[in-house]
């Protein structure tokens, strides 16, 4: 396999992914009859990956009301809050779509079965290109989505229990408020762990919105022991002041194997009206711990990332500044992931996928702090455009009563010398990483235990 670092400055690693001739490095696809050297499994079947029926096993619903057509102007409302956190600013929740945060952060697992399958590969590197692919679908859902999350309450959750249908359940917690951060885990039966702490940075810059997740994605596969951390990109929601809003998703995601080493560079390419590239462009390596590249991933953020493997790597010419290219011989490229199309009339229903419209479907038996219970929310989704704003500012009224007596309360231990005491979460707690070296809130366990009992007796009442 080819090795070096990728970053080596005499090197100028160029490729063309198989979309379009746009630089990042060069591939160049090998003869079919090497196809048995080990790549990828093949291609997945259209019964594999077609989303129809999809979280809909146990009858779940299928649709939601209609959005219904109330013109607002958001530049109105955006134009003295240029440069402000987001998160502190009251909109009206015709600028939402009906679900929370922590809907959505549980949104990312639309494609746990990448998840599944990866758990049984063999090969780490194998499985950090599905990982990758994995960390890239969990934006597909956000081409068309211009709606904002409603901003979790402090103490509220979220729960998925997928265990019947896809083997996992998952659970989340808003663990702040200001800045607004929250905590998620998942278990799968099917091998696999993942837990994250995120804290959202959103800013108005005047023409658009910044959308900046803060914290670390851990993934941990229970066989192996195999151990995956990234983050997640920037997202970018353009023309606040005229036109129609669009988002596009910049950055660079960096996952790490923290058993082995191994490394997966991704660089999501930022719109540009002068380039020839394919719009939403992602392109990739997998490189092992001694930085040999094996793989090379493309594709696209909102429709599908295909892996290719290196069997030969050779030094071009025609760098820039007389720097060499890169010209890496691979297989044919696999296709690892392909986005479900949408369901039927989803344009009139927020842009919903099938998972997203099932989300806040009521359930029996969840936490009193559950999202679905959110009443302005319920009242959005409903089309009650006008009762859920009146529901949305009694609710953050109570939560600000709420953080003023707890600031009060803090006051006076200080007055007293006594300890003041910080908000505590419910079921998550802060805990320092043994491999990473990372403190964050972790799972502490005791919500599904609680579920079970039926015993909400130490839930807050924030509704």
């Amino acid at each position: 396999f080819p090795c070096g670092e990728s970053s080596e400055e005499n090197e100028d690693i160029e490729f063309f992914d198989a979309m379009e001739d746009s630089p990042a490095f060069i591939t160049v696809p090998a003869d079919d009859h090497s196809q048995h050297s080990g790549s990828l499994s093949s291609n997945w079947s259209q019964d594999d990956n077609d989303g129809s029926g999809s979280y809909l096993r146990r009858g779940r619903r299928r649709r939601i009301p209609d959005k219904p057509n109330y013109s607002l102007n958001l530049w109105s409302i955006m134009k003295n809050c240029i440069g402000k956190e987001l998160s502190k600013i009251p909109m009206p929740v015709n600028f939402n779509e009906p679900l929370s945060m922590l809907q959505r952060l549980t949104e990312d697992l639309e494609y746990s079965e990448l998840l599944d399958r990866a758990a049984r590969c063999d090969s780490s590197l194998e499985q950090m290109c599905l990982v990758a692919a994995f960390s890239v679908s969990s934006y597909s859902t956000t081409v068309h989505r211009t709606g904002k999350p409603f901003n979790p309450l402090l103490g509220e959750t979220y729960e998925l229990d997928r265990v019947e249908e896809y083997g996992y359940r998952s659970i989340c917690e808003q663990i702040s408020h200001h800045p607004p951060a929250a905590a998620h885990h998942v278990i799968s039966q099917r091998g696999w762990t993942l837990w994250q702490e995120i804290t959202i940075d959103s800013k108005f810059r005047g023409k658009y919105i910044s959308i900046m997740p803060l914290g670390h994605i851990h993934l941990k596969f229970h066989t192996s022991g195999n151990h995956y951390v990234w983050s997640k990109v920037t997202s970018t929601v353009h023309n606040i002041i005229v036109g129609k809003l669009w988002i596009d998703q910049s950055g660079d995601i960096i996952i790490m194997n923290h058993r082995n080493k191994d490394k997966c560079h991704l660089k999501f390419s930022p719109y540009s009206y002068f380039s020839r590239d394919v719009p939403r462009k992602v392109t990739g390596v997998v490189m092992d711990g001694e930085a040999c590249t094996h793989y090379i991933l493309s594709g696209t953020w909102d429709d599908k990332m295909e892996s290719a493997k290196i069997i030969e790597s050779s030094h071009g010419c025609g760098g820039s500044e007389g720097k060499q290219k890169t010209v890496y011989q691979t297989l044919p490229p696999k296709l690892m992931w392909k986005k479900y199309p949408l369901p039927e009339n989803a344009e009139n229903m927020h842009y919903f996928s099938s998972l997203a419209l099932t989300l806040n479907e009521p359930e029996d038996g969840v936490a009193p702090t559950d999202s679905r219970f959110r009443p302005d929310q319920r009242l959005m989704e409903a089309g009650l455009w006008d009762e859920a704003n009146a529901e949305k500012q009694r609710l953050e009224e109570r939560q600000r009563l709420e953080r003023r007596k707890r600031e009060a309360q803090a006051n006076l231990a200080l007055e007293e010398g006594k300890e003041t005491e910080s908000y505590q979460p419910l079921w998550f707690e802060k805990r320092t990483d043994t491999e990473t070296g990372e403190s964050s809130y972790v799972y502490k366990g005791g919500y599904w235990e609680a579920k079970d009992r039926q015993d909400w007796s130490h839930c807050p009442a924030i509704f």
